[in-house]
């Protein structure tokens, strides 16, 4: 099929369904924002932040209007996804302020499994043979949203706004829920209270330490898999210690699969040993609980319905009409 970025399309007025719930999650932010101000670290700056997202929103809708094409529509949305890599940390900024929950979560895990999964899977296969393929699974993640949404993009352009919004949508709410539930996960929660304890099955309150402390645990493994460096670069980077529960990592690529699955089983089949390695290695490499998996997979479902439904309520009855001429 030969594809033409630059084909013109029908320009469609206003926002597009992803723009809309972007600065729904924005302004809700920002209130809140305005509401802790006095305890947050740099509120001021995260309000700028909040209006240049909100410039550079607007600004590709006057670009879009200018040069009305399958491109421009394509950047618009894309930009929209591009912005979750700030979101995400961004929720840090608002649970480090609240009593964490980890004491709670460690202790739940230990009475359903009767060990900490997580210390357990990684001792047991400590070697470069499970090392290497689980933190390959770990590091698909986000190739294998930018397969499926280029996929729709390329092949089924007459949902790809219904698949953006539906994608964007399901990470706030996913945002949301962090904001409210601060879990860090073993790999920051372990070292925060020391393995002893751990192995005494002692699981202390830490109250705001991760206010001032954001001790990341290293990845079990073979240290020096190429797999395992890009996996601990990556969270050095942008990892926080935030969105334990549940587990995003497990319910945005399950919601992935589903996407997949709809649009092509050959698709779907292709991504299903990445999927696989990549809800082992959740565990694995201990970012996640055991319960954060299961909790991904639950939450997976509720969301997708949840936000296919909020599409068809709000946004399918505006026409979208990117049809080329």
């Amino acid at each position: 099929m030969a594809l033409n970025l630059f084909k013109r399309v029908d320009s469609v007025k206003g926002l597009f369904a992803v723009e809309s719930i972007s600065l729904i999650y924005n302004a809700l932010t920002t209130i809140m924002v305005l509401i802790l101000w006095p305890r947050m670290d740099h509120p001021g700056t995260m309000l700028l932040e909040r209006a240049g997202i909100v410039v550079i929103t607007f600004a590709l809708i006057y670009l879009y209007h200018k040069y009305p094409c399958k491109l421009s529509a394509f950047i618009r949305m894309a930009v929209q996804m591009a912005f979750l890599a700030y979101w995400y940390p961004d929720t840090f900024e608002f649970n480090r302020l609240f009593p964490n929950l980890d004491n709670f979560f460690a202790s739940a895990e230990q009475f359903l499994f009767r060990c900490q999964p997580s210390v357990e899977f990684s001792e047991l296969c400590p070697s470069m043979w499970f090392s290497e393929p689980f933190n390959l699974g770990y590091f698909a993640y986000y190739p294998m949203i930018a397969i499926v949404t280029i996929y729709y993009f390329l092949f089924r352009f007459e949902w790809f706004e219904k698949v953006s919004f539906v994608l964007v949508t399901s990470f706030f709410i996913y945002y949301l829920i962090y904001i409210l539930v601060p879990v860090a996960g073993p790999q920051f929660y372990f070292p925060a209270i020391g393995m002893d304890n751990v192995m005494a099955q002692h699981f202390p309150a830490i109250g705001d330490y991760f206010n001032h402390n954001d001790i990341l645990l290293p990845g079990p493994g073979f240290d020096h898999g190429f797999f395992y460096n890009l996996v601990e670069a990556s969270q050095e980077v942008g990892e926080r210690p935030t969105a334990a529960f549940p587990s995003s990592h497990v319910g945005i690529s399950t919601i992935i699969m589903i996407m997949a699955y709809r649009v092509n089983k050959k698709l779907c089949c292709f991504l299903a040993p990445f999927y696989v390695l990549l809800c082992c290695a959740t565990v694995y490499i201990q970012a996640h609980y055991l319960i954060d998996v299961i909790a991904g997979w639950v939450s997976a479902v509720c969301i997708y319905i949840a936000a296919t439904w909020m599409y068809k309520r709000w946004f399918a009855s505006v026409v979208f009409q990117l049809v080329a001429r």
